[in-house]
């Protein structure tokens, strides 16, 4: 009889590593969460990734002996193909981290190594909302703007392990507003929770007091991409243009890529998603008045559907496909 097969996810963040077991068919038996602690360098860094593994296992009652493959994302810089992050900016002060080889060797397991948004993509086109399509464009929309793309099951790394920054693409080079990784133009500079809360102070500063946002400066509160969507809702106007402008530019990013790889289906999540649909319509619209008539027409423009799981679930996804690779030959 065939022993069922078990794959360990690891998504590796800033603040928190997720993990979690999958099976062969896409469901998580279980998911926990540790704290990073990138502070204390990188070989405490990975060894936690080992106890988050050890964790995952133990919370779906299975042991590691029962584990075919494991899959580790994480951000930032990386080579791919070497299983190396560089120099990743949200973990300082890790280096040239050999994440693959120290993981494999720890486990005796084969060990898949992935960016963290493609990893998300990857789960999202497994089980999530690109199950039943051959091509997907994810956009990640929260602090940045991640995404990965996925064609007939294969992740678009790129040759030097960066492609799919589509938060990174050129939207804007007339008067172009900077962005986090310090270049111009970016979607990202335009269309994160980031830069709706800049564009947002900035509008606030010149509109002499009519929006209701300017309740929250004077209490100090923080104005938050949440705090303007509801704005929005609530019929404040500088609100409404700040969203629909957001709308815009996601429909730029998101006509961008459907001219070049034309894919059966444009995905959006992230923080930003909780929106709701009226938002994802105002970006539908937008793509319809961008985009040739055909892809406008028949590319399918929705939410994400996994949440916070997809990175460890993509994770599993990548383990699984080398190990099915490597019993293939």
């Amino acid at each position: 009889m065939t022993q069922p097969l078990y794959f360990v996810g690891i998504d590796v963040g800033g603040t928190n590593i997720k993990a979690g077991v999958v099976d062969d068919q896409g469901n998580a038996l279980s998911s926990i969460s540790i704290e990073t602690l990138a502070w204390k360098g990188q070989e405490a860094g990975l060894e936690r990734m080992c106890e988050a593994a050890l964790l995952a296992t133990a919370s779906a009652n299975l042991t590691m002996d029962q584990i075919a493959a494991i899959g580790v994302a994480t951000p930032g810089t990386m080579d791919i193909p070497a299983g190396i992050i560089l120099d990743p900016p949200n973990l300082k002060p890790w280096k040239n981290v050999p994440v693959r080889q120290y993981i494999e060797r720890k486990f005796n397991k084969p060990t898949a190594f992935q960016n963290d948004a493609n990893a998300a993509a990857f789960g999202e086109y497994w089980v999530g909302a690109g199950r039943d399509a051959h091509s997907m464009v994810l956009f990640t929309l929260g602090t940045g703007v991640g995404g990965g793309i996925v064609i007939d099951d294969n992740v678009m790394e790129g040759r030097h392990s960066h492609g799919a920054e589509v938060g990174h693409m050129k939207i804007e080079m007339t008067s172009p507003r900077e962005c986090g990784c310090g270049r111009l133009g970016c979607l990202e500079a335009y269309a994160s929770a980031t830069a709706v809360v800049k564009r947002t102070e900035e509008a606030l500063a010149a509109d002499g007091g009519a929006s209701s946002l300017h309740a929250l400066q004077k209490q100090n509160q923080p104005i938050t991409s949440r705090a303007v969507f509801d704005a929005a809702k609530n019929g404040d106007a500088l609100a409404q243009k700040i969203v629909e402008d957001t709308a815009f530019y996601l429909a730029v990013g998101a006509t961008n890529l459907m001219h070049i790889i034309d894919p059966d289906m444009i995905v959006f999540g992230g923080g930003m998603i909780a929106a709701g649909p009226e938002f994802l319509e105002r970006i539908r619209h937008h793509i319809r008045q961008l985009a040739f008539p055909v892809p406008a027409t028949k590319t399918t423009v929705c939410y994400a559907q996994l949440g916070g799981d997809a990175g460890f679930i993509g994770a599993a996804n990548c383990a699984r496909q080398l190990f099915r690779r490597r019993t293939a030959n």
